[in-house]
């Protein structure tokens, strides 16, 4: 009996060599855990691919959306699977293909990955081609740039059919290159950014600084939407807010108002710092781009750089604002990042601010006030919120045990 099925395709994954079978079920789960509102019966690997099954075993164009938006998936296909009988395979690449209209021209590509089928793939494909021609015989083969290929793949005892696919968003499993803790505002930047490390399989722990107390709340608020956007590609487990208002206030009456903004960035990349290595996490990760504000130049980045010693990451340094606009529509954040809302970006800005700072002046700033205890009364103060969409995040045992409690109100037990 035929089925109509999800056929996912991975690119990276199929090129690993001894280890690709850890990413394969990373695939496995990360799907899993993203198709939960859907029906789904079975996903597992096969021969190279994926496949998810539904329950009255007739998938849909929604649900392939849904497996496009996950880390690791190169392509989804929506296949019928059946057995060897030829009639049966016949007549679903006869389905497969008239659901690829409108088109002109068509060929037929076999594969056999069960060497036991009696058949060469050069007679299936004229078997199939045949009966395609007397089916849509207003279309003509065109074996070297046809409009549609029509795929009819022998795999463990079954056949898959299929001509209808799409390209999902590439890179790699979610949890299959540790943790970054990521720098997140509502801004347009940071969420591509969070979301581009995540694409090559890292788990994310972002921070967002907010001005509260000396701002009204809203940029966390706009943070949780935006991990909410990127739930389906599963990459959050748990969102860090820092009340940062009250100590900016602090360091803009301490230090040269040209480098206030210098000043913030070491602050905020310490403390992230600290929660990143209460997490596990090996690196931290920004949404810097090269020059596109002041805190941006070479030299306001080495200065910044210097007051940490994990390694900084920057997806978009060498991106402008547009591609970096048209990626965040991409992903689903581009609304949610067009509300405006005062955070900490917004507080206490230089009108002239420095840009190209000279690091013996910065650390002569860096000096004039108490910054360790600054870094350390942070993170007492840290607020945290759980998200149940990422499966590769374990949370720390033991530390920064501070619900946001209004994102996540305690529980009874733990009032």
């Amino acid at each position: 009996m035929t089925e109509r099925l999800c056929l996912v395709h991975y690119h990276e994954i199929g090129l690993k060599g001894k280890n690709r079978s850890t990413f394969e079920n990373q695939l496995v789960t990360n799907l899993h855990r993203a198709l939960r509102p859907y029906d789904v019966t079975n996903v597992a690997r096969v021969s190279g691919h994926i496949v998810v099954e539904v329950s009255d075993r007739l998938a849909t164009e929604e649900l392939a959306a849904a497996i496009r938006r996950v880390p690791g998936v190169a392509r989804v296909s929506l296949a019928y699977k059946c057995g060897l009988d030829e009639d049966e395979y016949c007549a679903a690449a006869v389905k497969a293909l008239g659901e690829a209209e409108p088109f002109s021209t068509f060929k037929v590509h076999a594969r056999r990955s069960s060497t036991n089928y009696e058949r060469h793939t050069l007679e299936m494909n004229q078997l199939v081609g045949s009966v395609l021609c007397a089916a849509f015989p207003e279309k003509k083969v065109d074996v070297h740039h046809s409009d549609v290929t029509v795929i009819v793949h022998v795999v463990q005892g079954s056949t898959y059919v299929y001509a209808s696919s799409a390209p999902g968003v590439g890179g790699l499993p979610v949890g299959t290159a540790g943790k970054v803790v990521t720098l997140l505002s509502s801004g347009f930047d940071s969420p591509v950014a969070t979301w581009m490390v995540g694409r090559r399989g890292a788990t994310c722990v972002p921070v967002h600084f907010s001005g509260r107390p000396m701002t009204a709340d809203t940029s966390e608020w706009l943070c949780q939407d935006i991990v909410e956007a990127l739930a389906p590609a599963g990459l959050i487990g748990r969102m860090y807010v820092v009340p940062f208002g009250e100590r900016q206030r602090e360091i803009s009456l301490a230090v040269p108002q040209s480098l206030r903004i210098i000043m913030y960035r070491r602050i905020m990349l310490q403390v992230s710092e600290r929660i990143a290595r209460l997490e596990g996490a090996k690196a931290l990760v920004t949404g810097e781009s090269l020059g596109q504000v002041a805190s941006q130049t070479l030299d306001n980045i080495a200065a910044v750089n210097e007051a940490v010693t994990m390694p900084v990451l920057r997806p978009l340094i060498g991106s402008d604002k547009q591609e970096i606009i048209a990626r965040s529509q991409q992903i689903g954040t581009y609304d949610i990042s067009c509300q405006t809302a005062p955070d900490c970006c917004t507080l206490f800005m230089p009108r002239r601010p420095e840009t190209h700072a000279r690091l013996a002046q910065v650390l002569e700033a860096w000096e004039s006030f108490d910054h360790e205890a600054m870094v350390e009364d942070l993170v007492a103060n840290v607020e945290w919120r759980d998200f149940s969409q990422c499966p590769s995040y374990h949370a720390p045992k033991g530390a920064l045990r501070e619900h946001h409690r209004e994102l996540m109100p305690l529980s009874g037990d733990e009032r």
